[in-house]
């Protein structure tokens, strides 16, 4: 296991409680970066490759419309394992 590997495996998960651990082993994760979401793993495992290239809407409060916002993320052009922010949605 290489250092990027160790460092992954210590992250919090998108959606998953706080006490629940990180990643999964066999799990495919995208780190999303930037914004309210910023450093968290969102799972994409068995995701279609047509929408792993797509925007993801995810539900948030920390976003600019707090409870019942969204925050999206891009994934980053010719690298599927960061999903940049693209700004928040009511």
């Amino acid at each position: 296991m290489d250092r990027d590997d160790e460092q992954l495996l210590r992250r919090r998960v998108y959606g998953q409680d706080h006490d629940q651990p990180g990643p999964r082993p066999g799990r495919r994760y995208a780190e999303l970066v930037g914004g309210p979401l910023d450093g968290l793993l969102l799972d994409i495992t068995g995701w279609p490759q047509a929408e792993v290239g797509t925007v993801a809407a995810l539900p948030t409060e920390l976003g600019q419309f707090g409870a019942g916002g969204r925050a999206m993320y891009a994934p980053r052009p010719g690298d599927p394992r960061h999903f940049d922010w693209d700004g928040d949605a009511p």
